[in-house]
């Protein structure tokens, strides 16, 4: 992705959901067919998928935006219209995920953990239907070298909006049916390209409140040798939250963060 410190959803924190149907509006313009019916661009569907996934499918469909924040995107339709790829995969140990590392050279939030995922180009058609599904795949080929044939999208989560940046964010599950190589594609926007497995995320060992200096509270993950927090953790929490794997942990596991986060 170019501009990373300008186009990408993950240099600030979720603070909030898109607008009332905004993930069931997108699922059904995506299995309706293109956005201008000219190619077979991407679709989503359920067929096929692992059973493990199940619930996070019926998490995309059911869970409404307020049960994932109080703040919603502006009604005028301000705000810069991004997506990002929230692939699962099947690993030694298990269901895992695939995220990658900001270098450590950026602007800002230098070295932190992110979907891959950036801003919609005109080319990736309707906001609203299959723009962010095509910006997903697009983003995620560009940061990490991923092959978009290996991918089946099965839905969307309601749109996020984060007021700092002014980002709206559609987050796109897709299941790694056909697993490609991955890695660093642009060293000066990307440090490290992994997986996690879901089972540390679940893990309560795993798991903190990060601490802004601005006094906010949200979600962490320590894995992999990094602090997942942010749009990133928001997302996994809540994940992990309304598909029935969250395990207890303890929310007063603080870990403060550096100012320039």
């Amino acid at each position: 992705m170019t501009g990373a410190t300008r186009n990408s959803p993950a240099d600030a924190e979720v603070h909030a959901a898109g607008r009332a149907g905004a993930g069931a509006g997108a699922s059904r313009g995506a299995q309706e067919g293109p956005h201008d019916g000219s190619d077979t661009g991407p679709v989503l569907t359920t067929r096929g998928l692992p059973g493990w996934l199940d619930p996070v499918a019926r998490a995309a469909r059911t869970v409404r935006p307020t049960q994932l924040s109080r703040f919603l995107p502006p009604e005028d339709g301000r705000g810069r219209q991004s997506a990002v790829l929230v692939l699962f995969g099947e690993g030694p140990r298990g269901p895992e995920l695939l995220l990658m590392e900001r270098a450590g050279t950026l602007r800002s939030h230098a070295g932190q953990p992110s979907f891959p995922g950036g801003a919609l180009d005109p080319q990736d058609g309707d906001p609203h239907t299959t723009g962010p599904l095509r910006a997903a795949l697009r983003e995620a080929e560009e940061e990490t070298g991923l092959d978009p044939s290996g991918v089946q999208l099965f839905g969307v989560l309601p749109r996020l909006y984060i007021p700092v940046s002014e980002f709206v964010v559609t987050p796109v599950l897709g299941w790694w049916r056909a697993p490609s190589p991955v890695g660093v594609v642009d060293p000066a926007e990307t440090a490290r390209v992994f997986t996690v497995p879901v089972a540390d995320l679940t893990d309560p060992g795993h798991r903190v409140m990060t601490v802004h200096p601005s006094g906010h509270l949200g979600p962490g993950f320590t894995v992999e040798s990094a602090l997942v927090w942010g749009f990133t953790a928001g997302v996994i929490d809540r994940i992990l939250h309304f598909a029935g794997w969250e395990l207890p942990w303890d929310r007063s596991r603080q870990v403060p963060l550096d100012w320039r986060a």
